[in-house]
């Protein structure tokens, strides 16, 4: 198969700085369509892939899964899209598309295990996949979005991961106008489940360790805080929730927050990947049927369907544009929560 060559920025080993390499794209085929990116959201997952956090990464590594850019070529197959369109690669390039989970769109929940955007096995090339953190990326159509053209386009690339990784959890959860939804955790996931849970038309709680994040959630489209440290505040919240958005991503303890849920409530985890060191306590989820749940991103249908709702309402992360040679130093603030609320690269600068 036919390649070229771009730019890119990634990572030789875990230990090393990203920094500036040449990587390898397909040429376009039948079903392809080939982006130059405009801007790429920094995802945690990014900096866990580039440190090997997970373990399996393989290297070279070149991250990136919220890619926004404008289509350069298509494919003779490709009717979806045509030259000059916008368009947006999330976290999923290719799926087996014959299983149960991908008849249903649900690539993410593919039984053979969908191909990531970067770090997956590369059908076309042998290898592994290469991320957003480049010049250009070449997907097969199927995998493209089409993006709002009256979006922020720098604000829209987080969509692709934090946004989706809170919508599908409302939607699934059938949030609406006279649901109670709360959020535990005000970082990148957590401020997207505000303003989409608001936007579903939600009365919407963020639990919050210290009062300092009350003005910026209430901003955000918060109509309460709940200090989650303060024992009256949590008491007086008992048995409201229909849905909590756990966004934290390091191992915490989900047993005070059980009891806030309503008959039948579920409380999801999307920030953590890991074992939890305190163990459920089943009094309060047998009593009230409530629940304890998982949900990682969305299938392309459910991401398009997202994108279309935040065109219709003006939905769009809160960010900070950086240039790609200052992606180690942003590595360094997202360890340390520096940033509200969202890295972008302006791929330009590479």
């Amino acid at each position: 198969m036919n390649t070229f060559s771009v730019k890119a920025f990634g990572a030789e080993s875990k230990t090393a700085d990203l920094a500036e390499m040449n990587i390898e794209r397909r040429e376009v085929t039948a079903n392809d369509i080939e982006i130059e990116i405009l801007y790429c959201g920094v995802c945690h997952s990014d900096l866990h892939t580039a440190r090997n956090d997970w373990g399996g990464t393989k290297y070279p590594s070149v991250p990136g899964h919220e890619i926004i850019g404008k289509i350069t070529k298509v494919g003779s197959d490709v009717s979806k899209f045509k030259v000059g369109d916008l368009a947006g690669v999330g976290c999923i390039v290719d799926s087996c598309g014959t299983c149960d989970s991908c008849k249903q769109d649900l690539e993410q929940y593919c039984l053979e295990g969908f191909v990531g955007t970067y770090n997956g096995k590369d059908e076309h090339l042998g290898g592994y996949t290469f991320g957003g953190y480049s010049q250009k990326v070449v997907v097969n159509a199927d995998y493209g979005l089409k993006i709002p053209k009256n979006l922020d386009l720098a604000a829209v690339a987080p969509l692709l991961c934090a946004g989706i990784t809170t919508w599908s959890p409302l939607k699934h959860w059938n949030v609406g106008a006279n649901s109670k939804v709360a959020v535990v955790g005000l970082g990148g996931l957590g401020h997207m489940a505000i303003k989409l849970a608001k936007g579903l038309g939600a009365e919407v709680t963020l639990f919050s360790r210290t009062p300092g994040k009350t003005e910026d959630a209430k901003k955000l489209g918060a109509d309460h805080v709940v200090i989650s440290t303060d024992n009256s505040q949590m008491d007086s919240v008992k048995g409201k929730f229909d849905l909590i958005i756990d966004t934290v991503p390091y191992d915490h303890d989900v047993n005070p927050y059980i009891s806030t849920l309503n008959i039948n409530g579920t409380h999801v985890l999307v920030g953590f990947i890991g074992k939890m060191e305190d163990a459920l306590f089943t009094p309060p989820m047998i009593m009230g049927r409530r629940s304890v749940a998982g949900s990682v991103i969305g299938g392309i249908a459910e991401t398009q369907e997202m994108l279309d709702f935040c065109g219709e309402h003006n939905i769009v992360s809160e960010i900070e544009i950086i240039k790609m040679q200052d992606i180690n130093e942003a590595y360094k603030r997202m360890l340390k929560s520096d940033v509200r609320y969202r890295f972008v690269i302006d791929m330009q600068s590479l």
